[in-house]
């Protein structure tokens, strides 16, 4: 059997390996820890099976901050799973994501009230459009804004879980066209309050992000792109769709 380089492994068996390594375990002893058999472990590690979503959920609670976070996501948990229960981590990673903007002087003078800015963090990750590919992501509250800018406060009901993303593809144009910034509010993933609105969703099996508009045909719903011309999403039961959150409004250079 030809032994595969660390370097050809796919991310998660590479993080499942160098994490045993840095236990200091053999594949045995760490296998009793996660309630599994060697042989699975170095399975794992091979890239020739990949943990089930509870060997992933046991491997995030032996680990430290970040890396359970990672193995959580794999799981198919994301921070704002856990953030439900664990207030005091969500203070902790949330923390100088928002901030407010005072505007010292714009234009005309006088009367005029400043107007409240908030500070939107735009995060270093593409969501596609149907047809096109994004990027990769596991757990979006875990990644670090790569730039910030601000918007009208009455633009951003939730500022606290508003966040931004860059579109890659087409097919939600006229509105929303190939690298727009969309602002999404993560706050609201009730797919009740969202029919006919434009949403980002994640797949928990691929990892990926995409825009597209939550449309409900009697009782099934379905993501369906602006250009009838790509294929729908249907999200029937056991779908790996989950909502990220509502897209409230976008901006792009203009063309």
């Amino acid at each position: 059997m030809v032994r595969k380089s660390i370097q050809a492994l796919s991310e998660w068996s590479r993080t499942i390996l160098t994490f045993r390594q840095s236990l200091k375990l053999t594949q045995g002893e760490f296998g009793k820890r996660l309630e599994t058999s060697a042989m699975s472990v170095s399975r794992w590690e091979r890239g020739d099976a990949q943990p089930p979503a509870d060997a992933y959920i046991r491997l995030g609670n032996i680990a430290d901050d970040p890396l359970c976070w990672f193995f959580w996501g794999r799981a198919g948990l994301s921070t704002a799973d856990v953030m439900r229960v664990l207030p005091t981590a969500s203070r902790r990673l949330r923390q100088g994501r928002i901030a407010s903007v005072q505007v010292v002087h714009a234009g005309a003078t006088g009367s005029l009230k400043p107007a409240r800015f908030v500070a939107i963090p735009i995060l270093p990750v593409r969501a596609a459009t149907s047809g096109a590919d994004g990027d990769e992501v596991s757990d979006l509250d875990q990644l670090k804004p790569e730039a910030i800018w601000a918007a009208p406060a009455e633009w951003c009901p939730n500022p606290a879980s508003t966040i931004s993303l860059q579109v890659v593809g087409n097919s939600m144009s006229p509105l929303i066209l190939d690298g727009y910034i969309i602002a999404v509010d993560t706050s609201d993933v009730s797919r009740a309050n969202l029919i006919g609105q434009i949403v980002v969703v994640r797949s928990i099996e691929e990892k990926r992000l995409l825009v597209s508009r939550l449309i409900r045909f009697d009782h099934t719903e379905a993501l369906v792109s602006d250009q009838r011309d790509q294929e729908s999403v249907w999200l029937g039961n056991g779908s790996s769709w989950r909502i990220v959150g509502r897209v409230l409004w976008w901006t792009g250079k203009a063309r």
